[in-house]
């Protein structure tokens, strides 16, 4: 599918699962997307969507994800100051980090940070869920928490 607008945004699809309703027929298969989308520079998002295919869940999920975004407040190409957040099970925690060290996370919460702009941090998650969509929902309460220090 081309598009012929360029988008600002760039975006990553996180997860994406067939889900299943049962109905007196039979079986009926969805896909449910997760979408990260986010400039690098300060705003991110996160988008759910369900699709009868792959293609048409993703740009749900596009769509839902712009609605969604969040301004993050960036100090050089790190975070203010250490922040964490919880959301269902999973609880996540990012640390600043000096130029030049690198962004040191894992899967969902690597996604969401990146494309936030954020290059120099460091996240660990202390929940116990590996899901994708909750630790990345996670990360996202976590960066809501950041205020600019003037």
């Amino acid at each position: 599918m081309e598009r012929k607008v360029k988008s600002e945004y760039k975006d990553k699809v996180l997860d994406l699962r067939r889900v299943t309703r049962v109905v007196a027929g039979g079986k009926r298969f969805r896909f449910r997307v997760t979408v990260v989308i986010g400039d690098e520079k300060g705003r991110v998002g996160v988008g759910i969507a369900k699709g009868l295919d792959v293609a048409q869940a993703v740009d749900k999920a596009r769509v839902n994800a712009k609605k969604k975004l969040i301004v993050v407040p960036l100090k050089d190409r790190t975070i203010p100051y250490e922040v964490g957040a919880k959301f269902s099970a999973a609880r996540v925690i990012v640390k600043p980090a000096k130029n030049g060290h690198g962004l040191k996370a894992g899967g969902a919460v690597r996604v969401v940070l990146l494309l936030a702009g954020v290059r120099d941090a460091t996240a660990k998650c202390l929940g116990g869920t590996k899901n994708k969509l909750t630790n990345a929902m996670a990360t996202i309460e976590a960066l809501k928490k950041l205020k600019s220090r003037i």
